[in-house]
């Protein structure tokens, strides 16, 4: 780096404890999620908590309960009035304070999650997570950009965590050192999630779901056993690709394979795109300067029409309960708010808009160790519908997939009392009658 880039960088560097300084009463605060939560910046942000009033912290997920929970307010009852939470997509950080009115919740795409910051919600202040400077003086975003750089543009204030261990990945996630007012250097290690350990259950789910999936398909899934199972099972498949919102340690597992390929790909041929990656330290070593990943925001990768341009593009998604309708909650369990919206409309839109492209919701057929079916005469009261009826195409269980596209109330009712768990298909049956007595014998 030239000395004078240098130079200016090294202006700027601060502890986080001055750092937080900048943020005042009344404002607006924005910050990076997932592996990118700035933990150093928020516990200092925390500790400030008796000088300020009224800060309105927004951000998606926020990773790690432990380290966040200064923030979700149990452990400090006293900040309650000093900090708010509004979440763009509630986690374990927040879901008590959202749930107990200490908190808020705005039900939004991802993909519209960029546009709003720019547009209805702008902060004062961005706090930021970045790799260390190039030799250009442009910071990566690293394993986040979900909605970040929105906030970059429109915030008054940059506060950048600035972190070794952060890994410099590829694609539109660069901040420029200039564009930064207060940097914190650290060296910690990013939080991790390791791969999930399957059951029988994720096992058998997985088992209809690879079924779904012809060679040359461009993938999209999320976190958890479902779809950690998929992507195990898919080593005998060839020329997959990968157009997601997050990549895990499973991507990296079938590139290493070489089953996933991007040579299949119709957009972004041979790249792996992405707005986020959670994973193990052996993943995030693995996309640093690596060119076969972008990371790009949200408003690009979980755009419906970007993503309908990746022909088979099969998008797997996880659903709370799917009622007789197809109907799916996604973001509830009944009033309580649990997660988000986050980007499963937009890929089982842009999914079914690919040619042969196929939007799967795979989920268990019960919960609450078998006491409960998960496929339900209507939806539990208060629970909000994330993917409407006509979105819905193929829903998985253990016990098969059904596929609804096309298909009436009566023949949706067949379909997925099918795939229901055996031990509540005949009270199925007895109640989707009684709420439709003038349907025909299924």
């Amino acid at each position: 780096m030239p000395k004078r880039m240098l130079n200016a960088y090294q202006a700027k560097c601060t502890t986080a404890e001055e750092a937080v300084k900048a943020i005042r009463s009344g404002q607006r605060l924005y910050a990076s999620g997932n592996a990118a939560t700035p933990f150093v910046l928020l516990e200092a942000l925390a500790k400030r908590g008796p000088e300020l009033s009224n800060v309105e912290v927004l951000h998606v997920l926020l990773f790690d309960k432990e380290k966040v929970d200064p923030l979700s307010l149990p452990a400090f009852p006293e900040l309650g009035n000093n900090f708010r939470h509004n979440s763009l997509f509630v986690g374990p950080a927040d879901r008590n304070a959202v749930n107990d009115g200490r908190g808020d919740y705005i039900p939004v795409f991802l993909s519209e999650i960029p546009q709003l910051i720019r547009t209805e919600l702008q902060p004062d202040v961005a706090l930021i997570h970045t790799s260390p400077p190039d030799e250009h003086g442009f910071l990566s975003l690293g394993v986040e950009c979900v909605s970040t750089l929105a906030a970059v543009e429109t915030s008054e204030t940059i506060i950048a965590q600035v972190n070794e261990q952060m890994p410099r990945t590829l694609g539109n996630v660069f901040v420029h050192q200039s564009q930064v007012d207060h940097i914190v250097e650290v060296d910690e290690p990013l939080p991790t999630l390791e791969i999930t350990d399957t059951d029988d259950v994720a096992d058998q789910i997985a088992w209809h779901v690879s079924m779904l999936i012809e060679n040359g398909a461009t993938l999209q899934m999320g976190i958890g056993a479902i779809p950690d199972a998929v992507l195990k099972l898919l080593k005998y498949h060839q020329d997959l690709g990968v157009h997601t919102e997050m990549v895990s340690d499973g991507v990296m597992n079938l590139i290493e394979q070489g089953v996933i390929t991007g040579n299949g790909k119709t957009l972004h041929r041979g790249k792996v795109i992405t707005s986020f990656v959670l994973g193990s330290d052996t993943l995030y070593d693995y996309v640093q300067n690596n060119p076969s990943f972008e990371v790009h925001p949200a408003d690009y990768t979980n755009d419906p029409f970007i993503i309908a341009q990746n022909e088979k593009m099969v998008a797997i998604n996880s659903a709370i309960e799917v009622d007789l309708t197809g109907q799916v909650c996604a973001d509830s369990i009944g009033r309580k708010i649990y997660s988000g919206i986050g980007g499963q409309v937009d890929f089982i839109r842009g999914a079914a808009r690919s040619k042969q492209g196929k939007p799967i919701i795979a989920l268990p057929s019960t919960a609450r160790g078998g006491t409960i079916s998960r496929i339900t005469p209507c939806l539990t009261e208060g629970a909000g519908v994330v993917t409407t009826r006509g979105d819905v195409r193929y829903v998985v269980t253990e016990y098969g997939a059904a596929n609804l596209y096309g298909k009436n109330l009566r023949e949706r009712a067949r379909a997925l009392i099918e795939i229901a768990h055996p031990d509540f298909r005949e009270t199925l049956e007895r109640d989707f009658f009684e709420q439709m007595p003038s349907a025909s014998k299924v």
